[in-house]
């Protein structure tokens, strides 16, 4: 029991450690926080801006729904009076898990000082790591009812990691960094929630237009868009589950996963099963197999055995309804002629696709927005892509797939809930009203 008491005074010094934070500079409480998730065109890469600093700026970072926490570039015209370095042996760096103790041998900066500790910042896009500073500084949210911002808080010490320019490589245009929403105790969702006291829990609804802004929300529903649908009473719930070993580019010695990995049990092409592999479903004691959500993977990668299975089923599927094959076009395997596919509430008319989850009853349902992508107007394809063989993890659910579907991820019940596609309900994730409500 002595073991045990560590990881819990920790974590309790992180809640007076955030929480006072907090309270020095706010009387206020909020529910729930919101940001703007969009989508740049170029990269399929999801985005938002927070602020962050004293004085506040805007800070346009690459979401990361896996990411340990927040890191920014801290090399190139990073100015603020509120920076503080984690000093070596501090709450911080237990919490960060940083071990170590760095030293600087240039003038002290923001990235650079002595007797700080450092983390190790992953560009989830290009799988690169490096060292970071571990620090804290003032970032700036709007709040929310669920249905309209309200009144701007702050955390005076929200802990981040500095990283530098290099890291930036293949994060789009303008992005400084990457904002962390993985299961850490300095994960955006972590310290939000004991900045502010409410549950942990937070939710994603990605757009699938560039020019129309999705929604992430901090804190509990409701999660209302127009025409006033609250989202969050649609969901259906299934386990999520940790990964003992972690999927980062560094990390320490029984470290657990920041991912957020779920159970998929079977695959069904029009409600028929198709044939799997089912040992790679699992996740085993090194950390391999297994399903894991990500916003950084454009589109759902699959195990060569999984694609190869999938697609057979698919293009088969398809072929009875009298849809035909067309050549492929990269980064797709699998691309069919428009001629015979029909527009419907929810995409395109084509085979649907079932993640069945804990038991038969419980699946999550793909249909032809989520599953189909144009790539002119005669030609549409299946965007899945083939992961090769043995791959860390054997399904990644990637953005496209997560398009115009609510995902609530309670992390204090581990637990996620799925809405399907909000299509159905005539409405989509570029439906959250923007316009403040003071």
């Amino acid at each position: 029991m002595a073991s045990s008491s560590l990881p819990y005074f920790l974590f309790s010094a992180f809640l007076l450690f955030i929480s006072a934070s907090y309270a020095a500079a706010e009387s206020f409480r909020p529910d729930a926080l919101v940001i703007p998730v969009s989508k740049d065109a170029s990269t399929l890469q999801y985005l938002t801006t927070i602020h962050q600093r004293t004085p506040l700026v805007p800070v346009k970072l690459v979401f990361d729904l896996g990411g340990q926490f927040l890191w920014v570039d801290c090399d190139r015209n990073y100015v603020s009076s509120s920076y503080r370095p984690a000093r070596c042996g501090s709450a911080q760096c237990s919490l960060a898990r940083a071990s170590g103790c760095g030293e600087c041998y240039s003038a002290p900066r923001p990235g650079c000082n002595n007797n700080t500790c450092a983390v190790s910042p992953d560009n989830t896009v290009t799988r690169t790591g490096t060292s970071g500073e571990l620090a804290s500084d003032v970032v700036s949210v709007e709040s929310t009812d669920g249905s309209n911002p309200g009144r701007v808080v702050s955390v005076s010490k929200f802990i981040f990691s500095c990283g530098p320019t290099f890291l930036l490589k293949g994060l789009a245009g303008g992005a400084v960094g990457m904002a962390g929403l993985g299961r850490t105790k300095i994960g955006l969702p972590s310290q939000f929630s004991s900045a502010f006291s409410f549950h942990r829990k937070f939710a994603i609804c990605l757009s699938g237009s560039t020019t129309a802004n999705g929604v992430a929300f901090f804190g509990g529903g409701p999660y209302r868009l127009l025409p006033n649908i609250d989202a969050s009473q649609s969901l259906i719930y299934t386990p999520l589950y940790i990964n003992p070993v972690s999927t980062a580019s560094a990390y320490s010695k029984d470290e657990p996963s920041a991912e957020y990995f779920i159970r998929v049990k079977s695959i069904k092409i029009n409600e028929k099963a198709i044939k799997l592999n089912t040992s790679l479903l699992s996740i085993d004691k090194e950390g391999v197999g297994g399903t894991k959500i990500s916003t950084v993977n454009p589109y759902t990668v699959l195990e060569s055995s999984i694609y190869k299975a999938f697609t057979k089923a698919f293009i088969s599927a398809a072929a009875a309804i009298n849809i035909t094959r067309a050549a492929a076009v990269a980064p797709f395997d699998v691309c069919f002629s428009s001629k015979n596919v029909y527009s419907t509430r929810v995409g395109p008319s084509v085979p649907s696709i079932d993640l069945v989850l804990q038991n038969e009853s419980v699946y999550w349902r793909i249909f032809g927005a989520n599953s189909m992508v144009y790539v002119s107007d005669k030609v549409l394809c299946l965007g899945f892509v083939d992961g090769g063989v043995n791959p860390r993890t054997s399904i990644v659910i990637g953005g496209k797939q997560l398009e115009d579907n609510l995902l609530q991820f309670d992390i204090a019940s581990s637990k996620l809930g799925f809405s399907s596609s909000l299509l159905f309900w005539r409405t989509t994730c570029a439906n959250f009203n923007f316009t403040s409500n003071p």
